[in-house]
């Protein structure tokens, strides 16, 4: 009977085959150790002289890393492996012998590995990491589902920015100009209106030629859009979303989070209510710290993020920016216009902001000034204002990282390992 790794707990004490890429073994005397894995997982196949041919065991012995092959065995348990369970090899079948893989179990640099990031994504780091990557995926849409949103897909060639900047990437949309969508958002404000909750999850592009292991040209966001929602409810429905989608992955991906040496307890403290501290206050908080680098009204960095994570024992909330640092669209605060119903989620150690949000602009006048302001007045902003003169209502939205979520539960130090596949801007721009 064929089955896979993952379901080998299914066939306990049977027979089945298993289709599997040899990821390293080692020989003792009459019994050899393969470690195999098939994509949905790793088990160890013990292969004992006695249990099958001279040619098998021979090439049991022989065969190389990476080489394809079907494993026949019965399944046994094993308390001391990660899966509880092991294969009691009685046939071997080899369908591609792999001659000179060239990632071999030494240490090898992060170049050389994103290099070669078609095969290193092999591994069991990087399986691990994808597995939990799609458990976060997976959560996602399991919170938003349950919470009555609908998936709406927007573009990714757009006719202008979503946030009003320059930083964008530049084609031709046959005779008209266009770019890579920076954000989804515009248009889950117009999908809100028409469906109340929404969200998309999609690619974005930023063309910031940012050097650093926390930042990537190409990345995947979440972007819920909520209408008839005020900035406190929105903070309300991060903070559930955050706390979900960690639960999510502690409690389907134990194996892949032991795989990845994750301490647990730093996840198992996340759960909502997350502490929050206005601009204002962080500001003095930096300053009380020995900060002399930054003033009211600049914006933060990497430095100056971590340092106000490490105040907290879960992520945190920094509220209430000052207007002028933030997108056009960013509703201001009645009580205090200077700052804005805003929000970014700081992740605790050390992995930097993972959801920025805010009310939206719902005034048709108000919207209209910050075009002039922000010179946003060609026609490929006019249906976006069009919003604020048919039936306006307040309404709040925020966009979360996939890939720096990715590093923050997993733990691993360069943004770059959360992706599947070495896209061109990525490796130039790491």
């Amino acid at each position: 009977m064929k089955t896979t790794i993952a379901n080998v707990h299914k066939h306990l004490n049977e027979t089945v085959t298993i289709g599997a890429w040899l990821h390293n073994k080692r020989s003792s005397g009459k019994i050899s150790f393969l470690q195999l894995r098939d994509g949905s997982g790793f088990i160890q196949g013990v292969v004992a002289k006695a249990a099958v041919s001279e040619e098998e065991f021979e090439l049991s012995k022989e065969i190389s890393q990476e080489s394809s092959l079907y494993v026949t065995g019965t399944v046994v348990e094993d308390s001391r492996s990660p899966l509880g369970y092991e294969l009691q090899v009685t046939g071997l079948e080899l369908i591609q012998e792999a001659v000179d893989y060239p990632i071999t179990p030494k240490e090898h640099g992060t170049e050389f590995l994103m290099d070669h990031r078609h095969l290193w994504l092999r591994s069991k780091k990087q399986h691990a990491i994808m597995k939990v990557r799609n458990e976060i995926i997976r959560s996602t849409y399991e919170f938003f589902n349950n919470e009555g949103f609908v998936k709406i897909d927007p573009p990714i060639l757009t006719g202008a920015s979503a946030e009003g900047t320059t930083e964008l990437f530049h084609t031709k949309y046959f005779d008209e100009d266009a770019y890579l969508s920076q954000s989804g958002q515009l248009y889950m404000e117009a999908a809100a209106m028409a469906l109340g909750r929404v969200f998309s999850f999609g690619p974005t592009f930023r063309a910031e030629k940012s050097k650093t292991r926390r930042h990537l040209i190409e990345f995947w966001m979440i972007e819920p859009e909520m209408a008839f929602m005020d900035h406190e409810e929105s903070l309300q429905m991060q903070e559930e979303y955050v706390a979900f989608v960690v639960q999510s992955v502690l409690k389907n991906c134990q194996v892949e989070l032991d795989t990845l040496e994750r301490d647990r307890s730093q996840l198992e403290k996340i759960t909502a209510p997350f502490p929050r501290i206005t601009y204002t206050d962080a500001i003095q908080l930096l300053k009380d710290q020995g900060f002399d680098d930054i003033d009211w009204g600049d914006d933060f960095g990497a430095p100056h993020e971590t340092a106000i994570a490490e105040s907290f024992d879960k992520p945190v909330f920094i509220t209430h920016f000052p207007l002028h640092i933030k997108a056009f669209y960013m509703k201001p605060d009645p009580d205090n216009p200077d700052v804005a119903l805003c929000a970014d989620l700081i992740a605790p150690e050390g992995y930097g902001e993972i959801i920025g949000g805010s009310e939206r602009i719902d005034d048709y006048e108000l919207m209209a000034q910050r075009y002039k302001e922000h010179d946003l007045e060609g026609p490929a902003y006019q249906w976006y204002l069009q919003l604020r003169q048919y039936g306006s209502v307040p309404h709040s939205g925020f966009g979360l990282g996939l890939e720096r979520t990715v590093a923050w539960i997993t733990g691993i130090e360069h943004i770059r390992e959360t992706i599947p596949f070495p896209r061109l801007l990525n490796r130039l721009y790491p």
